[in-house]
């Protein structure tokens, strides 16, 4: 994939989205870690930025025009508890295998079912790959209800090289999918993945348009997923097959507050008039 320096930013796109009624209601689809969050090497100390909070709460409020919904490799609990979120949205967690709704009261959860076949290889994936990080420093494995994650980013870059590389060997003949992240091999007993994950919720929902925001290898999936048409949001640098660029999660939490904005606009505009109008007094975009 070309690493291109120049990509837009994609305030103009959001929008046009958002002023044209006709693509309404819009999913709006986002990673967590390294998109609305910032990367920390102990990731339970990973935290929602307060302007993306804010943000995703005024956009809540506007069903008609935009769903929200949160696409992450984190277990389905990890994310419920970090995120957030306000009720309505969608968690969908470790790359599709687990999906819920929030509520007021908790969580709507979808159960996820093993087949014998399913969690006996579930059980031999923890064991062998529990043993690859056994007397390595800084690599750590968690457990998912469908997968086993080798963690790797509080290993010197030696020892997390050589971890990821014996994990994806090990788990290729175990797993069903195995994904290779930033220090991070994830191996799943199902076919989950972002972007399979994304349209099905698109369909769902009648979404006429998708916007989505990523920062890691695994997102490309979803980037790859979305048609032309769809915006598609690169956090940070490294190469992309998406169409923008955000520098940071807090350029991204920028772009939200203004997209609520527009939003709000957008809504209030066409509740008193039947048509929209053009949106002033908004932030800047980019």
């Amino acid at each position: 994939m070309p690493d291109p320096t120049d990509l837009p930013g994609p305030g103009p796109a959001l929008r046009a989205l958002v002023a044209d009624p006709a693509r309404h209601p819009v999913l709006l689809a986002l990673d967590f870690d390294g998109t609305l969050a910032p990367l920390r090497d102990d990731p339970q100390t990973s935290r929602i930025l307060p302007d993306a909070v804010r943000a995703l709460r005024e956009l809540a409020d506007h069903p008609g025009v935009v769903r929200l919904a949160l696409v992450s490799g984190r277990s389905l609990a990890d994310l419920h508890r970090l995120a957030e979120v306000p009720p309505g949205t969608v968690l969908i967690g470790s790359h599709g295998a687990e999906r819920a709704r929030v509520t007021a009261h908790g969580l709507d959860a979808d159960v996820i079912a093993l087949t014998d076949e399913q969690s006996d290889r579930l059980a031999r994936l923890a064991g062998a790959l529990q043993a690859i990080a056994r007397g390595r420093d800084g690599v750590w494995v968690e457990a998912k209800p469908a997968a086993v994650v080798v963690h790797t980013r509080l290993a010197d870059p030696a020892t997390g090289q050589a971890t990821e590389h014996e994990a994806l060997t090990t788990a290729q003949p175990l797993a069903s999918v195995v994904l290779h992240g930033k220090n991070v091999v994830e191996a799943s007993v199902l076919e989950a993945e972002k972007g399979t994950a994304l349209t099905a919720l698109r369909d769902e929902l009648s979404a006429r348009a998708v916007v989505f925001a990523g920062d890691d290898v695994t997102d490309e999936d979803a980037f790859r997923a979305l048609g032309d048409d769809d915006v598609t949001i690169k956090v940070g640098p490294g190469a992309t097959v998406g169409r923008y660029r955000a520098a940071d999660p807090g350029r991204l939490a920028a772009l939200l507050a203004e997209l609520a904005d527009l939003v709000d606009l957008t809504d209030r505009t066409n509740s008193t008039s039947g048509g929209p109008e053009p949106a002033r007094g908004t932030r800047p975009g980019g």
